[in-house]
């Protein structure tokens, strides 16, 4: 079942790589509950089908980060998901100047993306299982809105852009 507008995240784990150490955080990956992740906040959400891949590249991660400033003045915190270890996901963050910007959550496992009904099976192309692209507003764990692009490679409304005209 695809998650909707009105339901709960589900409870689930994600990982964020921490290039400096913080109280609570350790350099390097670290486990987040999404319980504890979404309470109280509004997340603008985005998920993608892997990292270094050529539109999640070229397009969707760079236009959160160039409207990162615009964005935070409406929500708490802006998140890049992918099926990806949280190892790839820092790395990917710091080559695209997210550090600070967007929170790079790595799901190596799917387990959030499954747990949403966005997983798609690209094993036939050597990919695995990866997470359909699409994006959705949080608040405090409910779902506000929910933005699934239906068109293989396509990027018409889980962009930047169109989560600014949401929020």
């Amino acid at each position: 079942m695809t998650i909707k507008v009105g339901d709960t995240i589900p409870e689930c784990t994600l990982r964020e790589y921490i290039d400096e150490e913080t109280e609570g955080c350790s350099i390097g990956p670290n486990e987040f509950k999404m319980s504890d992740l979404v309470k109280g906040k509004r997340i603008a959400l985005f998920a993608l089908p892997g990292a270094y891949t050529p539109t999640c590249s070229a397009r969707h991660l760079p236009g959160y980060v160039e409207k990162a400033a615009e964005l935070k003045q409406k929500v708490d915190e802006i998140w890049c998901i992918s099926v990806n270890d949280a190892f790839v996901m820092g790395a990917w963050g710091r080559e695209n100047n997210a550090t600070g910007s967007v929170r790079m959550m790595a799901d190596g496992g799917a387990e959030f993306t499954k747990a949403v009904g966005m997983d798609l099976d690209l094993t036939a192309r050597g990919l695995g299982v990866r997470s359909k692209r699409y994006s959705m507003l949080i608040e405090d764990g409910v779902v506000k809105t929910v933005n699934l692009e239906e068109a293989p490679g396509g990027m018409d409304v889980s962009d930047a852009e169109t989560m600014l005209k949401q929020v």
